[in-house]
C-alpha cells in the first residue's frame, strides 16, 4: 500500500471507510494489470457496476471520470469493475469477493484487512473481450423553452412542439410504475 496515495484518496473522498479501501485496492490492481498510469485523457476506461464510496478511489487513482466520459456507471449494485485500455484493447474485469466479518467489526480493522489481505482472497481478475466504448462526443447545447436553462441536445425532449429539458418534460409512465 502506498500510504501517500491512500491519504490523498481519503482527502479526496472525505473520510476513511471500507468501501473506499475496496476501490483503492481495485484501482491499484487495475493500473498494475493494465500496465497503465493515471489517465490524462481517455486512454483508460473504467466501467463501474455500483455507485458506492470505492468509485471515488477509482476516479482519483485511475483518472477515469464522468466528466471525461471514461468512467461509465452501470447501476448493477455489484463490486465489479472493468478496465479497458484504448491503445491496445486489453480489458480486465475485477470482481471483489465477499468479505467475511461482521458489520459490527471495528471499522479501522476492516479497512486494514481490505488493504492488506492477499489478492486472491480479495478479488478475481480475468481478462475479458469487450467492445471499446467510443470516445466522448461533444453535443450542442439548446435552451429549455420552459425553464430557460441550457441542456445538451442529446438529452433534450420535445413537449408541445418545444424543446425542453428532461425535468420539464415530466414523467411518462403508461400506467406502469417505471417512468419511460
Amino acid at each position: 500500500m502506498l500510504k501517500t496515495d491512500w491519504n490523498e484518496v481519503v482527502g479526496f473522498h472525505g473520510h476513511q471507510c471500507p468501501g473506499l479501501a475496496t476501490g483503492y485496492r481495485v484501482a491499484l490492481i487495475a493500473l498494475r494489470e493494465m500496465e497503465q498510469r493515471r489517465a490524462i485523457d481517455e486512454e483508460l476506461v473504467a466501467i463501474v457496476e455500483n455507485d458506492a464510496c470505492g468509485v471515488d478511489a477509482i476516479m482519483y487513482m485511475t483518472g477515469c471520470t464522468l466528466g471525461k466520459d471514461n468512467l461509465i456507471y452501470r447501476d448493477y449494485g455489484k463490486q465489479v469493475y472493468t478496465f479497458v485500455c484504448r491503445q491496445n484493447g486489453k480489458a480486465i474485469r475485477i470482481a471483489v469477493k465477499p468479505q467475511r466479518g461482521s458489520v459490527a467489526e471495528d471499522r479501522q480493522r476492516r479497512i486494514e484487512h481490505i488493504l492488506n489481505m492477499p489478492e486472491e482472497e480479495f478479488c478475481t481478475i480475468k481478462e475479458v473481450h469487450i467492445d471499446i466504448p467510443p470516445k466522448a462526443r461533444i453535443f450542442n447545447s439548446v435552451i429549455c423553452a420552459q425553464c430557460g436553462e441550457t441542456v445538451s441536445e442529446a438529452r433534450a425532449r420535445i413537449k408541445d412542439g418545444k424543446i425542453v429539458c428532461i425535468p420539464c418534460a415530466g414523467e411518462y409512465t403508461r400506467g406502469s410504475t417505471t417512468p419511460v
